[in-house]
């Protein structure tokens, strides 16, 4: 059995979705299926061409046993919406050549967003005679519609119009969370769709193994000190606002310390806010790749996941949830609906705040910072937890079993 990964991200990228169809691609390489990627230059979140692959010399190279063919694509510094529309239209063009050159693949799986990468995969799985899997692990354009990053109603127009041909030419739709799977059930019924959720490699991301964390001593943090950690894209849909105003609140807590690490077209604004606010208490630190994160999370205290309050995000569950609680990192989650169902009202893994909320966090905070019982507790009814329900060996092993039985 053939498959081919059609997706604008992955390694040496760092990310979600990098990650997340990286493991997935291993893992069903183990099951004998022949896996293959065609992606474009690793360039996000920089938005830069990374070094070794300027001049575009590096067609093809193998990852961890994987074979990843490269297509070029326009990247600027730019936020136009012009200069994203050329980012994503460039690989759909560029991935249709390049791909229209390999094989022929039983399974083609493109993961949307970007949604208009769609039209790339639509032709590409007739012209490599593959079965069509549409993986959506973002609801775009309407999450874009609803975050006002795009108003223009033609485009969005334009865009709904490509969403439902995608679903309608795809042998099978995967949706990332339930909320997403119940969406697309809810306007499409007649279409199958497929819970493929993100999960965790726990034997990665293991607590027990022989860490060594140099992280606290690195950025001058004290033993003693109560770290307070967000680690991802410092983008518009999580309203990273709340953790600087929370902050703001507990000035007066010396050992309370906020933590920042990644980039995105938020944190300029958010590094000037924190000068207004005049807050010691905030850190914002660099992006790094995965392997340093299992040391990162080794050294602190509760890991915070915000989104912001809208019903769209009542079915995202951001995939640094199951890092941290594999790591027994209990959570300050400030996601509602799907997220809040699974790792605070079963899992006891943290405690909920409501969504951009700073009052609710600042006191959610104090609550954890008075009582590291708690915090025990909770880190090891999350790491059981995604054990159970995210353990990326079972949902790989899952689609495997559904990929061959249609065959």
């Amino acid at each position: 059995m053939k498959l081919l990964i059609l997706t604008q991200y992955y390694p040496p990228e760092i990310g979600a979705p990098q990650n997340r169809l990286h493991e997935l691609a291993v893992r069903l390489k183990v099951k004998g299926i022949e896996v293959e990627v065609l992606t474009a230059m690793p360039n996000y979140p920089s938005m830069e061409i990374m070094d070794a692959y300027k001049g575009g010399e590096i067609k093809h190279e193998i990852i961890d046993g994987i074979s990843v063919h490269r297509s070029k694509i326009y990247v600027s510094k730019s936020k136009s919406i012009m200069s994203r529309l050329l980012n994503y239209f460039s690989f759909v063009f560029t991935s249709y050549f390049k791909g229209r050159k390999l094989s022929s693949y039983d399974y083609l799986m493109v993961e949307s967003p970007p949604l208009f990468l769609g039209y790339s995969a639509i032709l590409l799985s007739k012209k490599l005679k593959a079965k069509l899997i549409f993986n959506v692990s973002d609801l775009w354009p309407e999450s874009a519609e609803k975050l006002n990053l795009v108003n223009n109603r033609s485009l969005l127009n334009l865009a709904y119009s490509l969403e439902k041909k995608c679903y309608e030419k795809a042998f099978l739709v995967t949706g990332q969370t339930m909320g997403i799977v119940d969406n697309i059930k809810s306007r499409f019924p007649q279409k199958e769709v497929y819970w493929l959720p993100n999960g965790v490699d726990l034997n990665y991301y293991n607590p027990e193994s022989k860490i060594e964390s140099n992280f606290r001593k690195d950025n001058a943090f004290g033993d003693t000190d109560f770290l307070i950690f967000y680690g991802g894209i410092i983008g518009y849909a999580q309203g990273l606002e709340v953790i600087l105003n929370a902050a703001n609140e507990l000035k007066s807590f010396d050992k309370i310390k906020f933590i920042l690490q990644g980039s995105g077209p938020e944190l300029e604004r958010l590094m000037l806010l924190k000068t207004e606010l005049e807050l010691n208490n905030v850190y914002f630190l660099p992006p790094v790749n995965k392997k340093m994160m299992p040391s990162i999370l080794f050294a602190i205290d509760v890991a915070v996941v915000p989104l912001k309050k809208l019903d769209l995000f009542r079915g995202a569950i951001p995939s640094k949830i199951f890092e941290a609680l594999s790591m027994k990192v209990p959570l300050l989650l400030g996601v509602d609906g799907e997220a809040k169902e699974h790792f605070i009202d079963k899992a006891n893994a943290g405690l909920y705040f409501e969504p951009e909320n700073s009052n609710d966090l600042a006191k959610k905070v104090r609550q954890l910072y008075l009582d590291n019982s708690l915090v025990i507790q909770m880190g090891e009814n999350g790491r059981l937890y995604v054990n159970q329900w995210f353990n990326r060996n079972n949902i790989a092993n899952n689609l495997y079993d559904k990929l061959v039985q249609n065959v």
